[in-house]
């Protein structure tokens, strides 16, 4: 998330009253800071000063938007998914933020809003160290699928079909159709694991020391609103995408191996593997600009609508290409 200092970082009076009823004793909030960045809510970070001088920080998530969040679920149950997710994560060991409180009816705020605490790090989606960042995230996205919750999140949802895929202008037509047919077939059985679910750069934490790039460390993992249950290779596909569209259709090809480097265990079959790449590849196919813009907000400036189209579709057809 990238900060922006502006009039819309500016709490709601309801859900600034709200808030205030979650803080301790003697605190209040001295700074409000808008995190540009996502995509179906707006965040911001709240400084709390403390009773004794000090300060810390807390998130807050708020759907303004209900319509722009996916069709499939409504921010009451985005926001009860995080909620149960945040709660679950809590001494796992993954670096996921604490539920401080959560409004999902909007009984209190003017809309539906969760409180977390916030996490050291930032974002990092600069091409500049990749070869070190892959790896952490590989090992990272290991140690998610490896938690055995006492309660399983939702079953996953994919949204992607082959009517509602869109074939970039100028696209190798010949693989997009192959790609298509690949998704027309049965859904490959698989062995369930508990999910993030969105899990890519833009929703991880790095501290990277300015001096020593190469001791970059992850700090966090955000956004656990699309928590669920499924199988593995949805998120390795979903983090390949990403990386495919942000740094080149390579390192969309990188990360799946980087993931079994790490230890984690993919589909046992080619076909099965490439089923769950191809289906998120073409998913992201409808909602290229929606995907970008946070990108370019984020200082990518050169990923406009066109470039992030070519790279979908080199990936696509890399995709369709690779040996099985």
């Amino acid at each position: 998330m990238v900060p922006d200092h502006d009039e819309a970082a500016a709490v709601r009076p309801l859900t600034l009253a709200w808030v205030g009823r979650h803080l301790g004793a003697g605190e209040r909030i001295v700074g409000t800071e808008a995190l540009h960045g996502g995509i179906t809510a707006e965040i911001r970070r709240l400084t709390i000063g403390t009773r004794d001088g000090g300060a810390r920080d807390l998130v807050l998530r708020t759907f303004v938007d209900v319509e722009q969040a996916q069709d499939w679920l409504n921010a009451e149950d985005w926001l009860n998914g995080e909620a149960d997710a945040l709660n679950l994560l809590t001494g796992t060991g993954v670096p996921a933020p604490g539920l401080v409180a959560v409004d999902p009816a909007a009984a209190h705020c003017e809309y539906p809003s969760l409180l977390m605490t916030h996490l050291a790090g930032r974002t990092v989606l600069d091409d500049e160290g990749l070869e070190t960042r892959v790896p952490l995230l590989a090992r990272q996205l290991v140690a998610i699928h490896a938690l055995r919750p006492a309660e399983r999140p939702r079953e996953y949802v994919t949204l992607a079909t082959v009517d509602t895929v869109v074939t970039p202008k100028g696209a190798d037509v010949a693989a997009w159709a192959a790609a298509i047919d690949v998704i027309r077939g049965s859904v490959p059985s698989y062995e369930g694991r508990f999910l993030h679910r969105d899990f890519h750069p833009g929703n991880v934490l790095f501290d990277v020391p300015p001096a020593r790039p190469e001791g970059a460390r992850i700090t966090g993992v955000v956004d656990w609103v699309a928590t669920s249950w499924g199988p593995a290779d949805l998120d390795v596909a979903h983090c390949s995408t990403n990386l495919a569209l942000l740094h080149g259709p390579s390192w969309g090809l990188r990360f799946a191996e980087a993931y079994e480097e790490a230890g984690g265990v993919p589909a046992a079959a080619a076909s099965e593997r490439l089923y769950w790449r191809v289906r998120d590849g073409l998913a992201f196919s409808e909602e290229v600009q929606l995907v970008s813009q946070p990108w370019r907000e984020a200082g990518r400036t050169e990923l406009t609508t066109q470039v992030v189209e070519q790279r979908l579709d080199a990936y696509v057809t890399a995709l369709m290409d690779a040996p099985g």
